[in-house]
């Protein structure tokens, strides 16, 4: 028997996070699925692109800080770039003929993107029973919008006409749709909770904890006032006896990266990196980490015992980092600096508590990189077994 076929489509606007839970979800519905994965986002170089699954890499587009659409493709402007993905996300549903689709974000988020998402859920719904159409969920969604509530009905109207199940990729104890989540009518659509999506990485238990606060921002896209805190905190930090080493990820700006990199040279303990490729393994290995509070660093702090202090990022409508923030924080899991009171005084306090302070364990699932594939390969045999 052929193994079945799945189509997954991802966006990242901003940073890393939606790409590289979707690759570790790629990489683990691969064992059991054809996989395609539609890319709409800037790839980084030092990214790998895994073996197991076909990646098509539609011309790059994203979000400014205004939310417009802009171009991260030099080939195309954004209106070369709309009807080409267009085109080509039909071609790939056309070749493909995927047993299963797999929307991340849209309809909850990716409004932007509705022109080129609509005509493939159409070209899904037109196979009928063929395809089964399920959207892939982080664990909070944003609440803040200006009309929250005109977005949640019109996600809610699309997922119960257009999508077979939803799947969020979290622990129900830690989080629910429902929370983040409240259109005026009921949604239909099952809800599925496969538990938090991470990377395979494997940590060395025997390696010595280096005294190093590492500093992350995951892309790096808007990183800058963190790491830029980090190198006028660091004075305090080596009177703690401990390094400073910023990793600015693929996404930072080059001045940036080039501003760091000089305070870097003439500045004894301070180190910055592009890139680093086990991050969660240098967590591990580090004293404290200082960190954004994404979805995929988030993974990286549950799966080791390194004190973590996390700055969320909220600006513009972004709230998600904020609520992930306060849920951990309550479990004992992680310290929090508000963003608003972020300085070198108050990173360098939060550095020196977090060295006398364990981070207590966590009990959540955090198996979803191999539940989601199970859970698939289950709805798509009831749904076979319904329609015969």
């Amino acid at each position: 028997m052929r193994r079945p076929r799945l189509l997954f489509y991802c966006q990242h606007s901003v940073g890393l996070g939606h790409l590289v839970r979707s690759m570790n979800l790629a990489d683990g519905l691969a064992a059991d699925f054809d996989v395609t994965l539609l890319n709409g986002g800037p790839w980084p170089s030092e990214l790998p692109e895994p073996g197991s699954i076909e990646i098509v890499h539609l011309p790059a587009l994203g979000l400014d800080a205004d939310y417009a659409l802009v171009s991260r493709d030099e080939r195309f402007t954004v209106e070369e770039a709309v009807p080409l993905r267009r085109s080509m996300i039909l071609q790939a549903y056309r070749e493909t003929s995927p047993d299963v689709l797999l929307i991340e974000l849209f309809p909850f988020g990716r409004k932007k993107f509705t022109s080129e998402l609509m005509p493939l859920l159409e070209a899904a719904r037109a196979a009928g029973p063929a395809t089964f159409v399920a959207c892939s969920l982080r664990d909070i969604l944003v609440g803040s919008r200006r009309d929250q509530q005109g977005h949640d009905d019109r996600a809610g109207r699309l997922a119960n006409e257009y999508f077979d199940a939803l799947l969020v990729h979290a622990d129900a104890r830690f989080a629910t749709l429902e929370e983040t989540f409240h259109p005026t009518d009921p949604l239909r659509t099952p809800v599925h909770y496969t538990g938090f999506v991470r990377g395979t990485g494997t940590r060395d238990a025997d390696r010595v904890r280096e005294p190093r606060v590492l500093v992350s921002a995951g892309g790096g896209l808007v990183g800058a006032p963190l790491f830029r805190t980090a190198v006028e905190a660091h004075p305090r930090l080596l009177d703690l006896g401990l390094r400073t080493v910023i990793v600015t990820g693929p996404f930072l700006p080059d001045p940036v990266v080039e501003e760091l990199t000089r305070r870097a040279a003439v500045t004894p303990g301070l180190d910055v990196v592009r890139y680093l490729p086990d991050l969660a393994a240098e967590m591990a290995a580090s004293a404290v980490s200082v960190s954004q509070v994404g979805y995929n660093t988030t993974m990286d702090i549950l799966g080791c015992a390194t004190p973590a202090v996390v700055v969320p990022y909220g600006e513009g409508r972004e709230d998600e980092q904020a609520e992930r923030a306060r849920r951990l924080e309550r479990l004992g899991a992680v310290r929090v600096i508000d963003p608003d009171l972020l300085s070198a005084d108050t990173f360098a306090d939060a550095v020196g508590d977090a060295l006398g302070w364990s981070p207590l364990a966590v009990p959540l699932d955090l198996d979803g990189r191999t539940r989601t594939p199970e859970l698939l390969r289950s709805l798509l045999r009831a749904k076979a077994e319904a329609a015969s």
